[in-house]
C-alpha cells in the first residue's frame, strides 16, 4: 500500500472550489459566509450583526422577523417527514428563535425534469399540512423546472415573516455566564433517521425524524419570561455542538455541558456508536436549545415540560467565564473534552 497515494475524504478549508463540507452548518460554512457572501452583500454596518436563525426588522412601527432558507434533502421522504415538511418546519422555526410566531411564508419549488407528478402532488400535500398543522400561511410562491441530471427532483426553498412581541430580545451576545442552558428534548433522531433511509440501514428499532414545528413551545418558554430569556436555537447541520459553539463564540464566554445530561435515544447512541458518529453533532430538526438567567430555569423547564414538544426537556449545562468561545463537556467518568465547533459536516443532504 502506498501511502502517499492516501486521501483524506474530509473537506479542506483551502479550496478553490465549493465542497460538500460548505454547507455543512460548521467551520467551512461560516468562513463561506463571513468571507465571501457577507463582504460582497452588506455594508459595514451589517457586517458586524450577529448573526441569527432570522432577522429582526422594523417596518411601520412593527418589528419583524423574516428568515429564508433552501431544502436539498435526500431522500424527499424518510421516516418521520419528507421535504415538504423541513420546508414549513424549518422556515417556523428559524423565525421562532427570534421569538416570532410565523404568520406567512413562501413557497418556491425547483423541479426536475422527469420527476413523477405524483411525486410533486405528495410534496405539496405535505406543505400544506405542515402550513395547516403550524397555524401558518402560503401566501406566495414560484415554480422553475431544471433539465433532467441537473437536479434531484425537488428542491424546495421557503421564506417567512412573523412578528415579535414587544420586550422579547433574542440573542447569542445576550448569554452571560451563570445562565443555565435548556434542551428541549432527545437528540440525533433526524440525522440518524435520514441516515437509514438513505444508506438502507437497520437498527433494533426504528428511528423517526423529529421534525417538527416549535412556535407553540417557544412561546410556551416566553411566556415565563421575556427579558430572562436571551437566546433560543435550533441545533439543525451540525447538531447541537455547532449551536452551542455559535453562541459562546457569539457572547464571549465558555460553555460546559453535562455529557450524561444530555438525553440521547438507545437507538441513536447505538447508530452513532456502531457508524463511529457523535450524536451531539448529529441533525436536529425538532429540537431547541435556550440559556435562561438562573432564577427562571426551572420555571421555564416547567413550561417546556408541559408542552408536548417539550415533554422530555432537561438542563444540560451553564455559560461560565473560563474558556471564553468554548465548548467542553464533562464525562460520566468525571473527565472532561472539548466540544469542538464541526469543520464541515458528518452528513451532508440532511435538509
Amino acid at each position: 500500500m502506498d501511502a502517499l497515494s492516501w486521501t483524506c475524504p474530509a473537506p479542506l478549508r483551502d479550496r478553490p472550489r465549493v465542497v460538500m463540507g460548505h454547507g455543512g452548518g460548521g467551520a467551512m460554512s461560516a468562513e463561506l459566509v463571513e468571507q465571501v457572501l457577507l463582504p460582497a452583500l452588506t455594508g459595514p454596518e451589517q457586517a458586524s450583526a450577529p448573526l441569527t436563525d432570522s432577522a429582526v426588522v422594523e417596518l411601520g412601527g412593527a418589528r419583524l422577523a423574516f428568515s429564508t432558507d433552501s431544502f436539498v434533502v435526500r431522500p424527499l421522504f424518510f421516516p418521520g417527514g419528507s421535504i415538504g415538511d423541513l420546508a414549513v418546519n424549518g422556515t417556523v422555526n428559524d423565525l421562532a428563535m427570534s421569538g416570532a410566531r410565523a404568520a406567512f411564508l413562501s413557497c418556491g419549488l425547483i423541479l426536475e425534469e422527469g420527476v413523477g407528478i405524483d411525486t410533486v402532488t405528495q410534496v405539496a400535500e405535505a406543505i400544506g399540512a405542515a402550513a395547516r398543522a403550524a397555524d401558518v400561511r402560503v401566501v406566495t410562491g414560484d415554480t422553475k423546472v431544471v433539465e433532467a441530471g441537473h437536479g434531484d427532483g425537488v428542491y424546495i426553498n421557503t421564506a417567512g415573516v412573523g412578528l415579535v412581541p414587544a420586550g422579547v430580545d433574542l440573542r447569542p451576545d445576550r448569554v452571560v455566564p451563570g445562565d443555565v442552558i435548556l434542551l428541549s428534548g432527545p437528540i440525533g433522531l433526524h440525522g440518524v433517521a435520514i441516515l437509514s433511509e438513505r444508506e438502507n440501514l437497520a437498527f433494533e428499532s426504528d428511528v423517526l425524524s423529529d421534525c417538527a414545528a416549535l412556535g407553540g413551545l417557544a412561546e410556551a418558554m416566553l411566556s415565563v419570561t421575556t427579558t430572562d430569556l436571551h437566546v433560543l436555537r435550533d441545533p439543525t447541520r451540525g447538531g447541537l455542538a455547532a449551536s452551542l459553539n455559535e453562541i459562546a463564540t457569539a457572547a464571549g464566554c465558555g460553555v460546559v455541558v453535562q455529557e450524561r445530561a444530555v438525553p440521547v435515544p438507545p437507538s441513536v447512541a447505538g447508530a452513532c456508536a456502531m457508524l463511529g458518529l457523535d450524536p451531539m453533532y448529529v441533525a436536529n430538526e425538532g429540537k431547541l436549545v435556550a440559556f435562561v438567567a438562573r432564577e427562571h430555569a426551572d420555571a421555564v423547564l416547567a413550561a417546556m415540560r408541559a408542552h408536548p414538544l417539550g415533554a422530555e426537556a432537561a438542563i444540560i449545562g451553564e455559560a461560565v467565564t473560563d474558556h471564553p468561545g468554548m465548548v467542553v463537556a464533562r464525562t460520566g467518568l468525571g473527565g472532561t473534552r472539548v466540544v469542538d465547533m464541526p469543520l464541515g459536516e458528518q452528513l451532508p443532504r440532511i435538509c
